[in-house]
């Protein structure tokens, strides 16, 4: 998977992994707390909002991926199962690193 992710206002860059390829915009960056983009594949444009929040055993991390239309139930169901198969996976890596 090719990255051409930069972490500046406006920057295009796209995801590609085996499920396919998605377009991303960055709409807001602030270094250590918030990263937000949006996503655009297969008609659906969202955007994905990431948040860092410091804690007193560490950071809490939130993630939220909005727009989903009514009559997007297929995409919603599918980002529901692919963040969670993301999130499964960065635990594993995390619990590692400890």
């Amino acid at each position: 998977m090719k990255n051409d992710f930069k972490p500046v206002v406006d920057h295009r860059f796209q995801f590609r992994a085996d499920w396919g390829e998605v377009g991303c915009q960055v709409l807001a960056i602030e270094p250590n707390k918030t990263l937000s983009y949006t996503w655009s594949a297969m008609g659906l444009e969202s955007v994905v909002t990431w948040t860092l929040t410091p804690t007193r055993t560490g950071t809490h991390l939130r993630m939220e991926q909005a727009g989903f239309r009514p009559d997007q139930q297929q995409a919603f169901q599918g980002a529901s199962y692919g963040w969670q198969k993301f999130f499964a996976n960065l635990e594993q890596i995390l619990v590692r690193a400890d």
